[in-house]
């Protein structure tokens, strides 16, 4: 019978090779198993992103001048006002008056904006996003759309009564958004109404002031969040919480 010696040093290449198959073996094993919990710290980690941006952003936006003094954000008279504010001098004390419902409506924003947390963080809290991966690693506000793209029509309908009970609150002076509003486009209405109004073309003004304000201050309030996630994204400073380390960690990693 023929004997095969093995050398010592062809005993350890075997042991090493081994040794080596066997952990690259575990490590395929545990990322096969790890696949759906990376999944899942995605989509909390989205989520979680979302919570914190919807957090900051009405803290800022429910200051004192949060709207009124942020020009990204500022709330203008609606288009159907344009008619107003280029023939203000037609209306006696025109100007002010324009000034006193700028500033009425973004007072309701204001105070409207912190009712918008609850709303926002159960609607984020009961996604399901099937496309997580594309999402965290698409654009800067891509789980923002997300949320706008799914929830809009939902928030802006419990939203609105929100805004309705701020616009009736006498916010400036004891005079309410509403009331200002009225006091403007009744006068202006006057004079649309008029034989010189009518002449000149003018059309009164009657629109849905609740409506506009629940969509221009919905509109600020994803863009600050837009902001927020886009922040989250890129400085590592702004990941506040170990889910959002990790998550965000690893598109940046």
């Amino acid at each position: 019978m023929k004997i095969i010696k093995i050398l010592p040093f062809t005993f350890l290449f075997l042991f090493t090779a081994c040794a080596e198959l066997a952990q690259i073996a575990q490590q395929t094993l545990e990322e096969s198993q790890g696949q759906s919990l990376t999944r899942t710290e995605i989509v909390a980690g989205l989520k979680e992103a979302l919570v914190v941006g919807t957090n900051k952003s009405v803290d800022i936006l429910g200051l004192t001048d949060g709207y009124y003094k942020d020009e990204m954000v500022k709330i203008l008279l609606p288009p159907e006002a344009d008619m107003i504010v280029d023939n203000v001098s037609k209306i006696p004390g025109g100007q002010k008056l324009v000034e006193d419902v700028l500033l009425r409506i973004n007072r309701a924003a204001e105070d409207a904006v912190s009712e918008a947390k609850p709303i926002f963080i159960n609607s984020i809290k009961s996604m399901t996003i099937t496309d997580a991966i594309g999402i965290l690693r698409g654009a800067d506000n891509a789980a923002t759309q997300y949320l706008h793209n799914t929830t809009y029509n939902q928030l802006f309908a419990l939203y609105r009564p929100k805004i309705k009970a701020s616009v009736d609150k006498k916010l400036v002076g004891n005079v309410s958004t509403g009331q200002s509003w009225d006091l403007l486009t009744g006068k202006w209405n006057e004079v649309a109404n008029s034989m010189v109004g009518k002449v000149a073309g003018f059309k009164p003004v009657e629109i849905d002031l609740d409506e506009y304000l629940t969509q221009k201050a919905l509109d600020g309030l994803f863009l600050k969040i837009e902001n927020q996630e886009k922040l989250i994204r890129e400085d590592p400073a702004a990941r506040v919480t170990d889910i959002l380390k990790r998550v965000f960690g690893s598109v940046n990693s």
